[in-house]
């Protein structure tokens, strides 16, 4: 569950960022980080029946925006 088979789309990792502080046009002196955790960002797929080129159907992992645009044929 790794990749999208249409648009490779997969997990991105990044970071969850805590600031602390008023912002300044609030009247503060603006905002600090104060700790950033790492994370994932996860694709959202979906395992969808797919019928392919030769009229087979095969199971795959599919992306949501995938399936949205039409880029697959459900079967």
């Amino acid at each position: 569950m790794a990749k999208c088979a249409i648009t490779g789309k997969g997990t991105v990792s990044g970071r969850r960022i805590v600031r602390k502080g008023l912002a300044k046009k609030k009247g503060g002196i603006g905002l600090h980080v104060t700790g950033a955790t790492k994370r994932k960002f996860k694709a959202n797929l979906q395992r969808i029946r797919v019928r392919d080129e030769n009229g087979a159907v095969k199971r795959i992992w599919v992306s949501a925006k995938a399936i949205r645009d039409g880029s697959i044929t459900k079967a």
